[in-house]
């Protein structure tokens, strides 16, 4: 349903609803996105899914070249509504796993192999009880060279 028109140029802005919806899905910011719920992320994934499929049918029917550039912002806007989902995912697992003994090798920290198959700090100090005896009776000699 169209509200109200406007003559602009060669353009023609239309104000009804499903067009500003439209035109407010095209390009998604990040930002904007990070303060949204899951719930309004998940229903807007999906209102972009539907318009990148209407967009794909209208390239294979032949429609105007000015809606044709719009897929790739779509699909941009989907891969960010999806990394900004992730993203909020993984920070619930850590607050979930954060004083638990065990985490999901995907939150740990990557580091490098031999960092993470080294012994911890407090553990790599200790010595058995036979290594400090031989420490105590066979300490290292101190000599003094004259010079």
């Amino acid at each position: 349903a169209v509200v109200s028109t406007q003559r602009t140029g060669s353009f023609k802005l239309f104000n009804s609803p499903l067009h500003e919806l439209i035109c407010a899905m095209v390009r998604v910011k990040a930002p904007a996105l990070r303060g949204k719920t899951k719930e309004e992320l998940l229903k807007q994934l999906e209102e972009m899914k539907t318009e990148l499929s209407n967009l794909q049918v209208q390239k294979v029917t032949g429609g105007a070249t000015n809606k044709l550039s719009m897929i790739k912002d779509v699909r941009k806007s989907i891969a960010r509504c999806r990394t900004v989902l992730r993203a909020n995912q993984r920070e619930n697992l850590r607050k979930f796993y954060k004083n638990k003994k065990y985490m999901p090798l995907d939150l740990r920290p990557k580091k490098t192999r031999a960092i993470r198959r080294a012994l911890p700090a407090n553990e790599s100090s200790l010595r058995t009880l036979r290594q400090r005896k031989v420490d105590t009776h066979f300490s290292q000699r101190v000599y003094a060279i004259k010079a």
